[in-house]
């Protein structure tokens, strides 16, 4: 039962704000009450070195990329930055402890390309060196998620630019040292947001920036998509991602349906999350699961998973808008995003796309009407790339390589980049404050201020102003 005394007792939950491995209980700390802890999130933190938001670098004719973690999200990234080149970029060199790896990375750029790049492997710190070769403009980090923020700062540091995996940061503290440290070298750090650049999310965005919807209110976001069978997987490396099933509840991964409504709510442009409260189902899904495996499993039996099956969190904003995040990657529900959008004069529904407006009674449009604004609407970044997006089998229906394309084109021209610092850890922190809440009967919990006051600029987002 929750009670004030639960409420006040002191914290194990100081670790997520500090960043002390949040996933081993024995080395968080104890001293601090979750009401000192809530008061911490929301302590400035000032600074000496100027904001990186809009951040303009000089033109990068042809953008030099260097990639760590060559599993299968960073084959799938290597396969889209590839086929910038030799044009717009360079495959400069690959890092991955495992040989093999390296080697099916390798061969597909053998047999699509000229790229030859450099090796490194054989080592926990090969990566460290690849990073620190003065050859190198841009640093792709596809690793496990622990590594995120100790590689991307390390690379800021030997002045490269970042294009981190999701999420960037999973403490609150690992989220500051992304941002400071992209303000103390004047870096871009991107959290690599590939759903931000999805047919369906960029035609949404190009709707609500134009009103079609009207004064937006409220919004819904997920990632609803059945992991069981991927999480359990012997050859997975380490099982890490499971590994945080063990030993983390709240929402894991709240990005790739948080970061488009964000851009369609204007998050750091106006406005900003302020805080969420968030609950958690039981444990089921999971320990069921662990029971059907080998039993030379590591998991199998496994009972005692820390994270719920589906987690619930409700996020205010400072304008007083909501919404509604969902995580479930242990249920046979299909495969979700959400993606609704709530305005005074229409509302979205996403995963099927349908479109509801003014006028129109109480129903969807029929396929002729909503055709017609789909058409009207699209980003005409996808009308100019649908042909390289076929022809290179572009992942994820496409989206990873308009999201490639969009990162190597910004900096070939030496304009700012559509997604900053300040976008990757609002949409990474809630992780660790869902955490916070869930563990503390569903507390509000704030969330801090990564742009030190300048999300109240109405600056406009990159990709609106692509043609």
């Amino acid at each position: 039962m929750y009670t004030r005394r639960r409420f006040l007792r002191n914290s194990t939950y100081a670790s997520a704000y500090l960043g002390v491995s949040a996933c081993s209980p024995d080395q968080r700390e104890t001293g601090s009450t979750i009401a000192e802890l809530l008061n911490e999130i929301t302590k400035e933190r000032p600074t000496q070195n100027p904001s990186v938001m809009d951040l303009i670098v000089s033109p990068i004719p042809k953008v030099r990329i260097g990639l760590i973690g060559c599993g299968s999200r960073g084959l799938g990234l290597l396969y889209q930055f590839n086929a910038l080149c030799p044009e717009m970029a360079s495959i400069v060199a690959l890092c991955d402890v495992r040989e093999p790896r390296i080697q099916i990375c390798m061969d597909y750029l053998q047999a699509h390309g000229n790229e030859q790049p450099e090796t490194y492997t054989g080592s926990l710190n090969a990566w460290k060196k690849m990073t620190e070769r003065d050859d190198i403009d841009l640093v792709i980090v596809a690793t496990p998620w622990e590594d995120h923020v100790p590689m991307s700062v390390h690379a800021m540091q030997q002045g490269k630019h970042v294009g981190v995996e999701v999420p960037a940061a999973y403490t609150l503290e690992g989220c500051w040292q992304l941002v400071d440290t992209a303000e103390e070298t004047q870096r871009n750090c991107m959290m690599l947001e590939n759903v931000c650049y999805g047919d369906e999310e960029l035609w949404l965005l190009n709707m609500a920036q134009a009103g079609v919807l009207g004064t937006l209110n409220y919004a819904e976001a997920a990632y609803i998509h059945d992991l069981r069978e991927g999480l359990f997987r012997k050859n997975s490396y380490n099982n890490w991602r499971l590994q945080h099933h063990v030993e983390r509840d709240g929402n894991l991964y709240p990005t790739h349906g948080l970061g488009p409504v964000a851009q369609y709510l204007g998050i750091q442009r106006g406005d900003k999350f302020d805080y969420l409260v968030s609950m958690g189902s039981p444990q089921n899904a999971l320990s069921e699961y662990a029971k059907t495996v080998d039993t030379d499993n590591p998991f199998y039996g496994k009972t005692d998973f820390a994270h719920g099956d589906i987690n619930n969190s409700l996020i205010k904003t400072h304008k007083g808008r909501s919404i509604l995040l969902q995580h479930d990657v242990v249920t046979p529900r299909p495969y979700d995003l959400k993606n609704v959008l709530s305005g005074t004069k229409g509302y979205h529904q996403g995963y099927h796309s349908r479109l509801s407006l003014n006028g129109e009674g109480h129903h969807f449009l029929d396929e002729q009407k909503y055709a017609a604004l789909r058409d009207t609407y699209r980003h005409p970044i996808w009308n100019e790339l649908q042909e390289r997006i076929d022809r290179h089998k572009g992942g994820h229906g496409g989206m990873d390589f308009v999201m490639a394309y969009r990162i190597i084109s910004c900096f070939n021209q030496g304009i700012p980049q559509d997604m900053d610092v300040y976008d990757g850890v609002a949409w990474s922190v809630v992780g660790p404050l869902s955490r916070i809440s869930v563990e503390n009967g569903s507390i509000p919990v704030p969330f801090p201020d990564f742009t030190r006051g300048k999300w109240e600029r109405n600056r406009k987002l990159g990709i609106t102003q692509a043609s």
